[in-house]
Protein backbone atom coordinates (compact mmCIF):
# COMPACT_ATOMS: atom_id res chain seq x y z
CA UNK A 1 0.00 0.00 0.00
CA UNK A 2 0.92 3.84 -1.01
CA UNK A 3 0.07 6.46 0.63
CA UNK A 4 0.77 10.10 -1.00
CA UNK A 5 0.06 12.53 1.95
CA UNK A 6 0.30 16.53 0.54
CA UNK A 7 2.54 18.82 3.15
CA UNK A 8 2.49 22.23 0.98
CA UNK A 9 2.30 25.46 2.73
CA UNK A 10 4.42 24.15 5.91
CA UNK A 11 6.67 26.66 7.65
CA UNK A 12 10.42 25.76 8.83
CA UNK A 13 10.77 25.21 12.13
CA UNK A 14 12.90 26.39 15.01
CA UNK A 15 14.70 24.19 18.03
CA UNK A 16 12.32 26.26 20.50
CA UNK A 17 8.63 25.82 17.98
CA UNK A 18 9.76 21.92 17.37
CA UNK A 19 9.56 21.41 20.94
CA UNK A 20 6.44 23.50 21.43
CA UNK A 21 4.83 21.50 18.74
CA UNK A 22 5.92 18.61 19.40
CA UNK A 23 4.73 19.30 23.09
CA UNK A 24 1.17 20.29 21.29
CA UNK A 25 1.18 16.87 18.64
CA UNK A 26 1.88 14.65 21.74
CA UNK A 27 -1.30 16.37 23.77
CA UNK A 28 -3.32 16.13 19.81
CA UNK A 29 -2.41 12.45 19.41
CA UNK A 30 -3.64 11.75 23.02
CA UNK A 31 -6.76 13.22 22.23
CA UNK A 32 -7.27 11.61 19.22
CA UNK A 33 -6.42 8.18 20.59
CA UNK A 34 -8.91 9.31 23.37
CA UNK A 35 -12.05 9.55 20.83
CA UNK A 36 -10.99 6.31 19.11
CA UNK A 37 -10.48 4.28 22.59
CA UNK A 38 -14.56 3.95 22.61
CA UNK A 39 -15.75 0.78 20.74
CA UNK A 40 -18.64 2.59 19.35
CA UNK A 41 -16.70 5.72 18.38
CA UNK A 42 -13.90 3.84 16.47
CA UNK A 43 -16.65 2.07 14.71
CA UNK A 44 -18.51 5.14 13.64
CA UNK A 45 -14.87 6.50 12.09
CA UNK A 46 -14.58 2.69 10.40
CA UNK A 47 -17.90 3.36 8.71
CA UNK A 48 -17.09 6.45 7.15
CA UNK A 49 -13.61 5.53 6.18
CA UNK A 50 -15.99 3.06 3.83
CA UNK A 51 -18.37 5.37 2.83
CA UNK A 52 -18.83 8.76 1.68
CA UNK A 53 -21.13 10.38 4.47
CA UNK A 54 -23.89 8.36 6.89
CA UNK A 55 -26.33 10.17 8.83
CA UNK A 56 -27.80 9.38 12.62
CA UNK A 57 -30.55 7.13 11.66
CA UNK A 58 -28.11 4.92 9.52
CA UNK A 59 -25.59 5.09 12.54
CA UNK A 60 -28.06 3.85 15.13
CA UNK A 61 -29.30 1.17 12.86
CA UNK A 62 -25.49 -0.27 12.34
CA UNK A 63 -24.84 0.30 16.07
CA UNK A 64 -28.03 -0.64 17.68
CA UNK A 65 -27.90 1.84 19.55
CA UNK A 66 -30.37 4.78 20.43
CA UNK A 67 -30.34 8.36 18.91
CA UNK A 68 -29.36 10.06 21.83
CA UNK A 69 -26.18 7.58 22.70
CA UNK A 70 -25.13 7.99 18.97
CA UNK A 71 -25.88 11.52 18.69
CA UNK A 72 -23.35 12.23 21.63
CA UNK A 73 -20.35 10.11 19.82
CA UNK A 74 -21.19 11.64 16.69
CA UNK A 75 -20.92 15.65 18.61
CA UNK A 76 -17.88 14.25 20.03
CA UNK A 77 -15.96 13.20 17.20
CA UNK A 78 -16.99 16.58 15.49
CA UNK A 79 -15.98 18.68 18.39
CA UNK A 80 -12.54 16.89 18.23
CA UNK A 81 -12.42 18.01 14.96
CA UNK A 82 -12.37 14.04 13.65
CA UNK A 83 -16.40 14.51 11.90
CA UNK A 84 -17.10 17.05 9.54
CA UNK A 85 -21.22 17.42 9.29
CA UNK A 86 -23.40 18.85 6.41
CA UNK A 87 -26.91 19.94 6.81
CA UNK A 88 -29.29 18.61 4.14
CA UNK A 89 -32.81 19.86 5.03
CA UNK A 90 -34.11 17.96 8.67
CA UNK A 91 -30.65 15.49 8.38
CA UNK A 92 -27.06 15.91 9.43
CA UNK A 93 -24.65 13.73 7.17
CA UNK A 94 -21.27 13.27 8.72
CA UNK A 95 -17.99 12.37 7.31
CA UNK A 96 -14.19 11.50 8.54
CA UNK A 97 -12.08 14.77 8.19
CA UNK A 98 -9.41 13.07 6.45
CA UNK A 99 -6.94 15.94 6.48
CA UNK A 100 -7.10 16.17 10.30
CA UNK A 101 -5.69 12.10 10.20
CA UNK A 102 -3.31 13.06 7.12
CA UNK A 103 -1.47 15.75 9.32
CA UNK A 104 -1.32 13.56 12.67
CA UNK A 105 0.01 10.28 10.55
CA UNK A 106 2.92 12.35 8.54
CA UNK A 107 3.70 14.06 12.01
CA UNK A 108 3.70 10.68 13.43
CA UNK A 109 6.04 9.26 10.62
CA UNK A 110 8.21 12.32 10.98
CA UNK A 111 8.63 12.10 14.55
CA UNK A 112 10.18 8.38 14.28
CA UNK A 113 11.83 9.09 11.50
CA UNK A 114 15.05 11.32 10.43
CA UNK A 115 15.24 14.26 8.12
CA UNK A 116 16.26 11.92 5.23
CA UNK A 117 14.62 9.05 3.94
CA UNK A 118 14.14 5.94 6.57
CA UNK A 119 12.45 2.55 7.62
CA UNK A 120 10.27 1.77 10.38
CA UNK A 121 10.12 -2.68 11.12
CA UNK A 122 7.27 -3.31 12.97
CA UNK A 123 7.48 -7.30 13.35
CA UNK A 124 6.60 -8.32 9.68
CA UNK A 125 6.11 -5.13 8.30
CA UNK A 126 8.66 -2.45 7.00
CA UNK A 127 6.93 1.06 6.84
CA UNK A 128 9.28 3.67 4.37
CA UNK A 129 8.89 7.45 4.39
CA UNK A 130 10.28 9.65 1.75
CA UNK A 131 9.83 13.16 0.84
CA UNK A 132 10.65 13.15 -2.89
CA UNK A 133 12.86 16.66 -3.64
CA UNK A 134 10.48 17.88 -6.40
CA UNK A 135 7.52 18.81 -4.01
CA UNK A 136 6.64 18.44 -0.39
CA UNK A 137 4.63 15.05 -0.13
CA UNK A 138 5.38 13.01 2.12
CA UNK A 139 5.08 9.20 0.62
CA UNK A 140 4.74 6.33 2.95
CA UNK A 141 4.68 2.13 2.10
CA UNK A 142 3.95 -0.31 4.05
CA UNK A 143 5.64 -4.16 2.99
CA UNK A 144 4.77 -7.37 4.56
CA UNK A 145 8.44 -9.07 4.48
Amino acid sequence: MIATLDQSNTPLETADDSLESSTEFRAELAHLCKMLSDPNRLRIVFFLLNETELNVTEFCSRLGQSQPAVSHHLALLKQAGILTVRRDGKHNFYAVCRDRFQGVIVQLFESFLEPVDGEIRINDFLLTHSRPAATDAVVAEIVAV
